[in-house]
């Protein structure tokens, strides 16, 4: 018992041990996963973001784009430009001052021929561009060579960062001068700032434009060479920024390779998308919180896999309990069918005397229930045969007349032979073989009928059964004047029964009926068939007294009969016969009304 308690502790060791590692491989793999499956949302999610802040920027982009070649076909400023009529630069002052406000549009300035402002929508403020001159400015001296240009800098007037997007003036071939919109993106990042993301915008030497972070402005995407800071610091394009590299490191937070995530300084871990802008030389950047995505997608995974794992771990611990209790089980039922086996060793003697005494009462049981089916056949046979003496006295007048006529006709053929009329001797002798034959049929069912029947069960046809009794039985009904009604059924109609068994049957029914009626007015017997799914229902109606209520109340019980000579085992035998058919037979009478039974047989597929 010790021996077997200490392996079941060990059993249970092991099992502990094998359940943690595998929930603990599981649970890694479920983290994995998990993390993964929120990298893919986190894609998706930076993709449609992405997509949308690039259409924003450039729909905002192209609105602005419209604004100088719109005035660089405005007559009014052709006019200023060619007149400098300080009213014509008055007017054009605060066109440029409406256009600015309806387009949100930094500011709107007009340069002559010489690089100098004679016209801005800022006309009215201190940091006005009017006198400036922007011959040194980029978008000044490639709007003249190449007709437009478009310049992200440091305003040199107003310090603040945008794009100057500007177009060459023409008049029948001369340069007039140039129209300069100034494009500022400060309610655009402050919506980017609002979005949860780090957005930022950078050119193609990748220096950050524009960012929802304002630190990142004029940071670099990667560090610069000496000398070309100094270039940049000395055009003043991004006045004195530093031009430093941005504060990100790439690092593998999906524990991918080449997975596009990348730190903050120390905070966290962000996704990184990027896309070009089209019609620019720039690229969107867009840096997706990723950290906290990643820990819900690993704990979500993690806690779904443990509580799948935690019914599967219960239900192995359940087995193991089982299996254990059914060792012990079987340990106990060992000692116990060893136990069992000396108790029963000490009254096998006693056992086998009972066992030979039981075996004898079983062979005398068998004879006694083969006696019992003899019986059964005899009383059977007894009763078709006394039914049979009923049946012969009626045949004798029924043979009677046709031995007569057989007489007869012989003498009277001889008397035509004599006299040379051979064909009326053929006719008497045809109809002697006719009555001879009549007389066969009659006397070959009565030795059929009083033969004992066997006890083989099969298809036979139900028309021939019902002739064979008719035969038997409508001698008598004749002779009582009782109208037989027959229906014959289609020869086709096989039952599952024993024709001489069934024949038995139908007689015995046929003449209590007919001995029910007779003596009374109205006699009519009548045979109706009917076939109802497998079965074949065959019914005997007669017109007679009918059966009291307390003879039907146990009509199928031994000795209980109408008749005053009757023994009460008709009915019995015949539902016994019908009974091993595998069928049954069923009564109903009212009393003044008639009786009638019906056979219930299985049809013969």
């Amino acid at each position: 018992m010790a021996r077997a308690k200490t392996s079941r502790g060990l059993e249970w060791l092991a099992f502990g041990a094998i359940a943690l590692a595998v929930a603990l491989i599981i649970l890694w793999l479920a983290g994995d996963w998990g993390r993964s499956r929120a990298v893919d949302t986190l894609r998706l999610r930076a993709g449609q973001s992405i997509a949308l802040n690039t259409a924003l920027l450039r729909s905002e982009l192209e609105k602005q784009r419209v604004v100088p070649v719109v005035l660089a076909q405005d007559p009014d400023v052709k006019a200023a430009l060619q007149s400098h009529d300080p009213a014509a630069i008055a007017a054009m002052n605060e066109k440029l001052e409406g256009l600015n406000a309806a387009t949100r549009s930094a500011v709107i300035y007009l340069l002559d021929s010489a690089a100098t402002t004679i016209a801005s929508s800022n006309w009215r403020e201190p940091t006005s561009f009017v006198g400036s001159n922007y011959e040194f400015r980029p978008y000044y001296t490639r709007a003249i060579t190449e007709g437009a240009a478009e310049h992200f800098a440091m305003g040199t007037v107003s310090h603040r960062p945008g794009l100057y997007i500007s177009r060459r003036i023409d008049d029948a071939g001369k340069q007039l001068g140039v129209i300069v919109v100034k494009v500022e993106f400060d309610q655009l990042e402050a919506e980017w700032a609002q979005s949860g993301a780090a957005i930022y915008v950078t050119d193609p030497d990748g220096i950050v434009l524009i960012s929802s972070e304002p630190s990142w402005r004029f940071m670099t995407q990667k560090p610069l060479a000496p000398e070309v800071i100094k270039t940049f610091q000395a055009s003043q394009q991004f006045g004195d920024a530093a031009l430093s590299p941005l504060p990100l490191r790439d690092i593998d937070a999906s524990g991918m390779p080449e997975s596009g995530f990348v730190a903050i300084g120390s905070d966290g871990s962000y996704l990184k998308t990027e896309r070009e802008i089209p019609s620019t030389p720039w690229q969107l950047h867009l840096l997706l919180p990723a950290q906290t995505a990643l820990e819900l997608g690993s704990h979500a995974a993690r806690g779904a896999a443990l509580g799948g794992l935690t019914p599967v771990i219960a239900l192995a611990a359940l087995l193991l309990y089982r299996r254990q209790r059914a060792v012990a089980r079987a340990a106990g039922e060992v000692e116990a069918r060893l136990e069992l086996e000396r108790r029963v060793e000490e009254r096998t003697l006693d056992l086998r005397s009972s066992n030979a005494l039981l075996l004898a009462e079983i062979d005398e049981r068998k004879k006694v229930e083969a006696k019992l089916q003899v019986a059964r056949d005899e009383l059977a046979q007894a009763n078709r045969l006394a039914m049979l003496g009923q049946i012969t006295a009626g045949l004798a007048h029924e043979v009677n007349q046709p031995v007569a006529a057989i007489r007869s006709y012989a003498d009277n053929a001889a008397t035509f032979l004599d006299r040379a009329e051979t064909d009326t001797a053929r006719q008497n002798l045809m109809a002697i073989a006719g009555l001879t034959e009549r007389i066969g049929s009659i006397t070959e069912e009565l030795r059929g009928y009083a033969r004992k029947a066997t006890g083989e069960i099969e298809p036979i046809s139900l028309l021939e059964a019902i002739d064979g009794a008719l035969l038997l039985v409508g001698i008598r009904a004749r002779r009582q004047g009782a109208q037989l009604v027959a229906q014959r059924p289609d020869p086709a109609i096989l039952v599952v029964a024993n024709r001489v068994r069934l024949e038995q049957v139908l007689v015995n029914l046929l003449q209590n009926a007919l001995e029910a009626m007779e003596g009374r007015a109205e006699q009519s017997l009548d045979i109706a068939v009917a076939v109802i799914g497998d079965d074949v229902r065959l019914s005997v109606t007669d017109t007679g007294p009918g059966i009291p209520a307390e003879i039907m109340a146990a009509l199928f019980t031994p000795f209980v009969t109408t008749k005053p000579r009757g023994l009460g085992l008709g009915l019995i035998i015949a539902k016994g016969i019908v009974d091993d058919f595998g069928g049954r037979l069923d009564v109903r009478s009212e009393p003044g009304h008639g009786t009638e039974f019906t056979l219930v047989l299985r049809r013969a597929s």
